[in-house]
């Protein structure tokens, strides 16, 4: 038999075309995601407070950056990316004890972990609005 003839009686590689996106590798691509998200917002806060020691019209300029809309999306969106890296972090500390390996139960989590850091987002925004 030819190299040719094997090759053509072999199965083809499974491919992101293949496989059916789930909640449990949807929320594993997420948490990576906003971990490599969450480098850039930190140079952001350093940056924040690069400007609060340099000078006081510097910080004044941040702070307007950081007041405008675009700033305040990129803001939300940081927020948002720690509460769910954080979640997902949570998640694993559990797996780390041993505890939710069900099927099931860890589709829940990846469900939960999608609300409860949306929710905690939208709440320390409306904290931080009613404080302020």
């Amino acid at each position: 038999m030819s190299n040719t003839e094997l090759q053509d009686k072999r199965p083809l590689s499974p491919h992101l075309s293949i496989y059916k996106p789930i909640p449990t590798m949807v929320a594993s691509i997420v948490n990576r995601i906003t971990g490599a998200a969450l480098y850039f917002g930190t140079l952001l806060v350093a940056w924040w407070l690069f400007a609060a020691a340099t000078s006081p019209a510097y910080f004044e300029w941040v702070n307007a950056f950081f007041g405008s809309i675009f700033g305040r999306i990129i803001l939300f969106g940081y927020t948002w990316a720690l509460m769910h890296h954080m979640i997902g972090g949570l998640r694993h500390l559990m797996w780390d004890l041993g505890k939710g390996f069900d099927k099931h139960f860890t589709t829940k989590i990846a469900k939960l972990s999608w609300v409860f850091s949306i929710a905690a987002t939208i709440l320390i925004w409306v904290i931080g609005y009613s404080v302020r």
